[in-house]
């Protein structure tokens, strides 16, 4: 049985005839051979006279069907007979189809030639023998049919990224992030670089109260005695940041060759309070105060390394301020802040490490936005962590870390409203020189429908000058030892629209802090997403140690009770209460669009004896109290683009905090918190 094949030869891709036909003599040469893909492809069949000599059979060469149309070079080609109609198609009167051109090919001979024969027929009449053609070829603008002898070819398209829009499928809109769009990095604005922006607006209204001194110099209360002032408080803020990318490379599955990065912030603030010498250290400033400041917040430079796999699997070098967390829940370090670190992925990343160097930028004392005008601090740290994917089982990341946190901050610092920052105002009031280094376990991850996450960390080192000890035995045997102890945990359950989470947090505290060992745990700058984060009465606002030298029991946005200065500007303090949290809360899906949250944490601190040597009294009980709160998020568009948040806070005072600032809750005195927070991200 014969083998048999049908070419079917568009018409925009054929000019002329398919065949030459009889008395024309000499072969016809095919123009220059085409490229595809990585083969050569000549673009026309050479066609042969019926006199011409047959090819000889290769070994090697299957002799099968002949293919009209290009062939990869240097290959077998067919020897033609002249043109001639089968007995069949003559005998059928079969005109059906346009420009179709049938090649029969006999098996081979016995000495190999190949021996095919053609048919053509034409719409509307009987094909008829003798009729001249012309040498088949094909059009060079024209993308020519795959070739047989390979597994695929690929043809490149000028602009892959504009060619849906070309064809009239999607329209650009600068103004809509979510479809193709230039400004967000969808398609390159040359070669391979791709500009990627994004604009936010933060803003936030936030009535509270919390305890708060009366002035020393002067009251806005005259004829009372109170050594506690009034409580409520008012804080409006609003921050404009814009992001600016620009990134060399196909990111959407490899990691980028160069990225270049600029995020700027503007704020504008404004802070009312019932009491005087709290906006300014100076009474006559009033009790409000405004204020805005222009800040870098990112400003690094990215660079691709090497690849070290297939997969991608890549090491690369980040220069500049950029935003490094330490943690998953950023207990330890979350900011941006100026460094270089090193980071990659192995195993077709199921690893993931960073090596990294950072020295703190100064913050402005009212936004708390880096401040680039002032000199860098003293104070720098040196980190290498490594990420686990699916350890200890599927679904789980494991990480391990190591952080060595150097402070040599002396000199006296003040900061913008005029209080002093650095050291802080206790014990003989010198300055810090300290060494700490801070191991750690963090999991984040599932085991089944138990999500978990959890940190551990443990803190050695040494502190060359004891504010509190100094007083009793010198300058000159002040130094202290570090050894701290740090534990969070937060267990929680989906069931269908609603999940419920637990928590458990140690902190722990300095038992005796005379003895030369601080015992009490302190972060580098945290900010911890944990029991309710900045919903959280106790984590959202400010608690001074009224009578403590102007430390302050919890810092804004933190959790530790650390009696540091404050959080952007102060000291880690290795002397403090440290403390003990056990919660519960909920996250419920009302609607795809609108979420509430709630949570309700019991607070206690570890130990009393360093509030009581501050504070020069008696016993000071270990409650602190009860901390609720509830937050509702509304998406209307579904989205994180427009995004609106009110939430809500009480902490309801146990005799802990009674002995501190000798009230109980009531409808003067509530210690509350409210906030109304809308974000616009494009």
């Amino acid at each position: 049985m014969k083998p048999q094949l049908v070419a079917l030869v568009a018409a925009g891709l054929v000019s002329g005839p398919a065949l030459a036909g009889p008395g024309q003599g000499a072969p016809q040469d095919v123009p220059p051979a085409a490229t595809v893909g990585r083969e050569e492809v000549a673009p026309l069949v050479r066609v042969v006279p019926q006199a011409a000599a047959p090819v000889a059979a290769q070994p090697g060469i299957a002799q099968g069907p002949v293919v009209l149309g290009p062939v990869v070079a240097n290959a077998p080609r067919p020897v033609a007979k002249p043109w001639a109609p089968s007995e069949a198609g003559a005998q059928s009167g079969d005109t059906q189809g346009d420009a179709v051109v049938v090649a029969q090919a006999d098996a081979a001979t016995a000495d190999g030639a190949v021996e095919p024969v053609f048919e053509r027929r034409i719409p509307g009449a009987q094909a008829e023998p003798g009729m001249p053609d012309e040498p088949v070829y094909i059009d060079p603008n024209s993308v020519p049919p795959p070739s047989p002898r390979l597994p695929g070819e690929f043809i490149a398209v000028p602009d892959r990224w504009r060619l849906i829009e070309t064809l009239g499928v999607v329209k650009e809109n600068y103004l809509d992030p979510y479809n193709q769009n230039t400004l967000k990095g969808d398609r390159p604005l040359f070669d391979d670089w791709f500009l990627v922006l994004a604009g936010i607006s933060d803003t936030i209204a936030e009535p509270r109260a919390f305890p708060i001194e009366v002035g020393i110099q002067s009251t806005d209360r005259p004829d009372t005695l109170d050594l506690f002032g009034e409580t409520n408080q008012f804080l409006f803020a609003t921050t404009n940041i814009v992001s600016i990318g620009f990134i060399k490379g196909d990111t959407a599955y490899k990691p980028p060759d160069y990225e270049f990065r600029f995020v700027g912030a503007y704020q504008y603030n404004y802070f009312e309070t019932e009491e005087e010498r709290v906006v300014r250290i100076y009474p006559g400033a009033g009790t409000s105060r405004s204020d805005n400041h222009l800040a870098v917040v990112e400003a690094f430079v990215d660079y691709h390394i090497r690849n070290v796999s297939d997969r991608y699997d890549f090491d690369s070098i980040r220069v500049g301020i950029q935003p490094f967390s330490s943690d998953f829940r950023g207990f330890l370090f979350q900011d941006a802040q100026l460094g270089v670190r090193l980071f990659g992925t192995r195993a077709n990343n199921r690893f993931q490490y960073n090596i990294g160097a950072f020295k703190l930028v100064e913050k402005d004392t009212n936004s708390g936005l880096n401040d680039v005008t002032k000199p860098l601090r003293h104070n720098e740290f040196y980190v290498a962590n490594l990420y686990w994917q699916d350890f200890p089982v599927l679904g789980f990341t494991s990480q391990a870390t190591v952080l060595h946190n150097r402070s040599n901050e002396e000199s006296l610092y003040v900061n913008n409203n005029g209080f002093v920052e650095r050291p802080a105002r206790i014990g003989d009031s010198r300055g810090r020189e300290y060494n700490v280094t801070y191991l750690g376990l963090n999991g984040d991850g599932h085991f089944g429908r138990l999500n978990l996450t959890y940190s551990l960390y443990y803190a050695f080192g040494k502190d060359n000058h004891d504010q509190l000890r100094s007083v009793e035995v010198g300058p000159d045997q002040d130094g202290a030892n570090i050894s701290a102890w740090f534990f969070a945990a937060e267990p929680s359950y989906d069931m269908d629209w609603i999940r419920i989470r637990g928590s458990f947090l140690y902190s722990s505290g300095d038992d005796d802090p005379l003895d030369g060992q601080h015992n009490g745990f302190d972060s580098i700058f945290e900010n911890p997403q944990f029991a309710g984060a900045d919903t959280s009465y106790w984590m959202r606002q400010t608690l001074p140690l009224i009578g403590g030298g102007g430390a302050l029991l919890t810092t804004r946005n933190g959790i530790i009770p650390s009696l540091r200065t404050s959080k952007e500007e102060g000291q880690s303090n290795f002397v403090n209460p440290g403390l003990w949290l056990i919660g519960a809360g909920f996250d419920a899906d009302i609607l795809p669009e609108l979420r509430l949250s709630a949570n309700a944490n019991y607070l206690q601190f570890d130990q009393t004896e360093v509030l009581e040597l501050l504070r020069n009294e008696g016993d000071i009980d270990r409650e602190i109290g009860w901390d609720l709160s509830a937050a509702l998020i509304y998406r209307p568009l579904f989205t994180q683009n427009v995004v609106f948040r009110l939430s809500g806070a009480i902490l309801v005072p146990g005799d802990g905090l009674y002995d501190l600032y000798n009230f109980r809750p009531n409808g003067d005195n509530l210690l509350y918190s409210v906030l109304a927070n809308v974000v616009l991200n494009y």
